[in-house]
């Protein structure tokens, strides 16, 4: 199979195509929206989505969603300058999902002589044994 671009292999279906397009305006939205903005602001800002004439940004918190907001009027005329024609911008607040660190594992520890019988058990069952296998891996863990 040779190989081609993403771009042909995008390209190569409507709904694809469609999809890469909507993609493309995003990320031309996204430039213009970094270049209109303060720099404190266009870096905590994301194109999430447009639908129709209405922009959708994600920003990293409220006290920002504040501002944007305030500025949507200013924004409308400023990308209507630049040729984007805007009925209203949304401003969300993007809630980052929390996952606290996963706990440590366990650390093992078990005698010399209980290691020792475990590794025994092990040699006496045949080699291709699920418990074989499972109590060579708890001894090597433990070693």
């Amino acid at each position: 199979m040779s190989t081609s671009s993403i771009d042909n292999f995008l390209g190569s279906g409507s709904a694809l195509s469609r999809i890469q397009a909507h993609a493309a305006r995003l990320l031309r939205l996204q430039g213009q929206i970094n270049r209109l903005l303060p720099d404190y602001m266009a870096s905590a800002c994301k194109v999430a989505n447009l639908k129709g004439e209405e922009l959708i940004l994600h920003v990293d918190s409220a006290g920002l969603a504040v501002k944007l907001r305030q500025a949507v009027p200013s924004l409308l005329v400023d990308l209507a300058r630049a040729g984007v024609l805007l009925r209203d911008i949304k401003v969300k607040v993007a809630v980052r999902e929390y996952r606290p660190a996963p706990p440590p594992p366990p650390s093992r520890h078990i005698s010399d002589s209980t290691r020792s019988g475990l590794d025994q058990l092990a040699s006496g069952l045949p080699a291709d044994s699920p418990l074989a296998k499972a109590l060579k891996r708890f001894v090597k863990s433990t070693g």
